[in-house]
């Protein structure tokens, strides 16, 4: 992005709608996906892959979900967790119940559950909204969690509660080692990104985006604000239900419902705010920012030669954290987005001031 746009102009419709429409901008993005799909992998550790990386890209896929019904459509949830969950239960009583369905087919059916409980709990948003739509989803969140720990059914009746995903393959090719599951999140993440920047540059994103600014003035132009709210709601939990089966089956291999309870909906929704708010890119810095940081904190006395406890050093890492948080939101509040369009406004007009 560092470079000016002077001299290339659109002829056609065409080329002014196109998702790149900059020749420098598709360079810069070839050149960072083909970083992070051959340097990456052959670099990178087997604990910089787990630890990081393969959860870094399951939350980003989640995050982009939240960010198209929050952001873009301007609808507040704090459901995330409990729709993460039915993808992942969803996909796991699919396996388990039709043996030969592959795993990737699981992946985009229980996609398609959480999408239809998406829209079952995105009903109050035709009749509420703000506060009052966030509590709604919130109870949702809690009443998910409620029916995964006590209905026996969804678990296939294991006693401890505690389930174990089958494994995941493709044409006999087993994704059993970190570099395969990475590139395999790294693929779904990228191929999500590009559909949901086709959707909200389309009719039905504008018919977000018109509905988040004033639902009322939608309606009037001839928007319908119960098909906008629904569809957001209908897309968002697709997105999020098949990064709970990621988080699942890639990350987590065993889990039980506490994996999907209400602190993972807020940090979700931390990492939207954090990240840009009706922004692509600002849904991957949120999930980054918010992986990566906790680790880094957790680090710091180790490598500044200070000895702590365990217990000292993660006080002081959630005190640390939620300051740097609140002095975030203070000083940038339209997210890291916002600062790469500083940034990038800045480096177009150097060397002469503005």
């Amino acid at each position: 992005m560092f470079y000016r746009e002077a001299g290339q102009f659109k002829t056609s419709y065409g080329a002014d709608q196109a998702v790149f429409p900059i020749h420098q901008d598709r360079i810069f993005v070839a050149l960072w996906l083909a970083i992070a799909f051959v340097l990456v992998p052959l670099v990178s550790s087997e604990y910089l892959l787990r630890a990081i990386l393969i959860p870094l890209l399951i939350l980003a896929l989640a995050a982009l979900g939240l960010n198209l019904l929050v952001g873009y459509c301007g609808q507040l949830s704090l459901g995330t967790g409990g729709f993460m969950a039915v993808g992942a239960y969803a996909a796991y009583n699919l396996c388990v119940r039709v043996p030969a369905l592959n795993p990737f087919v699981a992946f985009l059916l229980a996609g398609g559950v959480a999408t239809l409980v998406g829209i079952a709990f995105g009903m109050p948003s035709l009749r509420i909204k703000g506060y009052y739509l966030a509590v709604a989803t919130l109870a949702a969140q809690f009443f998910l969690d409620w029916v995964f720990s006590r209905v026996a059914w969804f678990t296939n009746n294991t006693p401890s509660g505690s389930i174990t995903a089958p494994p995941i393959t493709l044409f006999q090719l087993s994704f059993d080692t970190p570099v395969r599951k990475y590139l395999l999140c790294l693929t779904i993440l990228a191929l999500f990104a590009m559909v949901a920047k086709n959707l909200v540059r389309g009719r039905i994103g504008r018919a977000w985006m018109a509905t988040r600014d004033m639902d009322v003035a939608a309606e009037i132009i001839g928007i319908r604000p119960m098909y906008a709210k629904l569809s957001a709601f209908a897309v968002s939990s697709f997105f999020i239900g098949v990064a709970g089966g990621l988080w699942a089956f890639v990350h987590l291999g065993s889990w039980e419902p506490l994996a999907f309870d209400v602190n993972r909906s807020f940090s979700i929704l931390f990492m939207v705010i954090i990240g840009g708010l009706g922004s692509i890119l600002g849904s991957i810095l949120g999930a980054a920012f918010i992986t990566v940081l906790p680790l880094l904190l957790n680090q710091l006395p180790q490598w500044l030669g200070v000895s702590m406890s365990t217990a000292m050093i993660s006080h002081l890492e959630a005190m640390i954290f939620g300051c740097l948080i609140v002095f975030f939101l203070i000083k940038e509040p339209l997210g890291l987005a916002r600062l790469w369009r500083i940034g990038k406004e800045k480096l177009r007009l150097w060397p002469f001031p503005y």
